[in-house]
């Protein structure tokens, strides 16, 4: 094994996958660098998933290589499947077992002794605390808990590469954050990750490097930073005092933007993309109070990760949802 490969957890090199006439991987290269995080972000049906299934040997591709901590996914697969943690879109928890006996199983499934197995699984309980539920069956667990104790599943081996596909799915935004802390500890560790997700600020807040892919193929990479300095300008946003003065902030805003302005009612919210930033914020509110609408908030801001996915793949984040 070279230096390199020891420095790559995670690598795939042009994977194809077809259903029928449906080509779901159209020549798919990625890599994941030792102890990182790689954030794979995509619209629905862009081939997020059929990655991961790939990777974690539960679909072989019609061509093309992957390797798992230097292990050939196709050639080895029951070797793949000692070193990664997989954690995907559904908790896998079996709701008739409790929290204890749901990780006791899966670490003798693993082929550790029933003391170890014990030890491992309290363990993990506290880690991601369920404790104090532990010997409660998991059907009675919130969604946040369950996805805790699915987590913990994928851990129960000590894997050096953990692939999780939408990790915090249905938890709600504290959920959420406690789930971010526990990947960072993961990475801290020394482990690897491999990380789809809906939620582009969590691909900020986790990914060291991201890859986006639509329709099968990979159409862009780079870290956070790198993907948003692809989009020149910043972008200009305003919060209006009625619904009733939308549409005419809307048309202030496709005037001094550089692009077609975004309407939020529920938050009575536009924004657009500007290309003279303070200059064009003046000019908006010239306008708009000219026609006596109300200006509640403004802000002017570099573009986000949002920005970047709506313009690389024509659709914003949140309506994903891979099959």
């Amino acid at each position: 094994m070279s230096e390199n490969d020891r420095q790559v957890a995670v690598r795939a090199r042009d994977l194809v996958k077809t259903y029928g006439s449906t080509r779901a991987l159209d020549g798919v290269d990625l890599e994941v660098p030792s102890g990182k995080v790689l954030g794979l972000l995509g619209p629905n049906g862009a081939g997020k998933t059929t990655t991961v299934r790939i990777l974690t040997t539960l679909l072989k591709p019609d061509s093309g290589e992957a390797w798992v901590a230097g292990r050939d996914v196709l050639a080895e697969p029951d070797s793949v499947r000692r070193v990664i943690g997989l954690s995907g879109q559904y908790a896998a928890v079996d709701e008739n077992l409790t929290g204890f006996e749901n990780l006791y199983m899966v670490g003798r499934l693993y082929g550790q002794n029933k003391a170890t197995a014990r030890a491992r699984a309290r363990e993990l309980l506290a880690r991601f605390q369920l404790d104090e539920a532990a010997d409660r069956p998991s059907k009675g667990y919130s969604g946040g808990m369950r996805r805790r104790l699915d987590l913990a599943g994928a851990l129960v081996a000590e894997p050096t590469v953990v692939i999780l596909d939408e990790p915090t799915t249905g938890l709600d935004p504290r959920g959420r954050i406690e789930m971010w802390e526990v990947i960072k500890e993961l990475v801290a560790d020394g482990t690897t990750v491999l990380l789809t997700t809906q939620y582009l600020e969590e691909a900020d807040q986790l990914a060291d490097s991201i890859v986006v892919i639509d329709k099968g193929r990979v159409i862009a990479r780079g870290t956070a930073d790198e993907l948003k300095s692809q989009i020149s300008g910043e972008r200009l946003e305003l919060v209006v005092s009625t619904v009733d003065e939308l549409p005419a902030t809307a048309k202030v805003l496709a005037e001094v933007g550089a692009a077609e302005p975004a309407i939020d009612e529920h938050t009575r919210r536009v924004d657009v993309i500007v290309d003279t930033g303070p200059k064009a914020l003046v000019e908006a509110l010239r306008l708009l109070d000219a026609q006596n609408v109300v200006v509640q908030d403004v802000a002017l801001h570099r573009p986000t990760l949002d920005d970047v996915f709506l313009s690389l793949t024509g659709s914003r984040a949140e309506s994903e949802g891979e099959q």
